[in-house]
């Protein structure tokens, strides 16, 4: 990602769009085909979250500093508060690394995003601020509550739920208090409300299911439930030790079948939301269609998400999905989906030509 000529604290719009192309291809995607205004609410908004997540993410910070930094961020966007954004960036300061990657960048800029956020209209950042309050909360509480641990080590399915709600239900509701401001009927919006967290949910689940590996051995964080590892005779320190490979890969099998109980009330949530203020149906749905495919490849082989391997849909698929995601209407997600949970989409586009 390239520098910046000026000082920190100054708003850069269009470094806040760079910013999400560096952090996460999947949701600079959806940040790509939205249109102006939602496209840069969503930009910023997803940035202050990716703030908090990359500080609870850090394994280098001792869990008492970690939650102090999440805290002081937290005080520093709630307009409510004194705390000035400065006062985040010399907490976080001695935490960031030498070689800074583009998650670290983004956590250094936070002066640059919040001077952004600023100037975003007043309505958008009403509708912004509570979800990521609630997201910062939510992973202060859980670095205090798995601090002898030294990374999250989550319990049981009710756990995981919620670790799940707080990294990713939020910005569902933070997408949905922007789909629902003007004149959205109350039915719609309550039917979006409804279904908002279980679109996070879906996503954040499938994140869970494919990364077992990278988030063990790069951030010392297990999600897949203590439980459900027990249940398979499988301790969490072990999870992707290759004597554990059948069982932990059973407990995969488990975690994308639960991701799987989110696929309808996720779909209902797309072809419920508005089409106003820059949003379009096609930002949604690649990420939404992604999730099934990614579903589909850890059904036929769990155990890669236990290796460096890894679980991931082809270049060629993201591309036929963007593709078709282009054009799509309400009424043809359900079919999408469908083909996409049976074979890689390029494969079925092209044996259809």
């Amino acid at each position: 990602m390239s520098g910046r000529e000026h000082g920190p604290g100054e708003a850069d719009l269009a470094w806040c769009h760079e910013a999400v192309q560096g952090v996460s291809r999947t949701f600079a995607l959806t940040v790509d085909v939205l249109e102006e205004p939602m496209a840069s609410q969503i930009c910023v908004g997803y940035l202050l979250c990716r703030v908090a997540d990359t500080v609870e993410d850090a394994g280098h910070i001792p869990p008492d500093a970690q939650s102090d930094v999440l805290r002081t961020y937290r005080r520093a966007i709630d307009p409510d508060d004194a705390t000035e954004i400065s006062e985040f960036r010399e907490a976080v300061d001695e935490w960031l690394p030498a070689e800074r990657d583009d998650d670290w960048t983004v956590v250094a800029e936070a002066p640059t995003i919040a001077a952004t956020f600023g100037e975003l209209d007043p309505e958008a950042q009403a509708a912004i601020v509570p979800p990521v309050l609630e997201m910062v909360d939510g992973m202060a509480m859980f670095v205090d509550r798995h601090a002898t641990e030294g990374g999250l080590r989550i319990d049981d399915r009710d756990e995981l739920e919620q670790y799940c709600y707080y990294a990713a239900g939020t910005v569902g509701n933070l997408i949905t208090n922007l789909l629902t401001r003007g004149d959205v009927g109350e039915e719609r919006a309550e039917r979006l409300r409804e279904t908002a967290e279980e679109f996070g949910l879906l996503l954040q689940l499938v994140n869970v299911s494919k990364d077992v590996y990278d988030d063990y051995t790069e951030e010392n964080n297990v999600y897949l439930p203590a439980e459900w590892l027990e249940a398979e005779g499988v301790d969490q320190e072990r999870v992707v030790h290759p004597e554990n490979r059948e069982s932990s890969a059973r407990v995969v099998d488990r975690t994308a079948d639960y991701a799987r109980s989110f696929l309808d009330d996720a779909q209902a949530y797309l072809e419920t939301m508005p089409l106003s203020n820059g949003n379009t149906m096609e930002a949604w749905t690649v990420p939404y269609l992604l999730a099934v495919g990614t579903l589909r490849e850890l059904g036929s082989r769990p155990e890669d998400a236990l290796t460096e391997t890894g679980v991931k849909v082809s270049r060629q698929e993201v591309f036929a999905v963007m593709s078709a995601a282009s054009d799509v209407g309400r009424d043809s997600l359900a079919e999408l989906r469908q083909t996409i949970a049976r074979t890689p989409f390029h494969r079925a586009v092209g044996s259809a030509d």
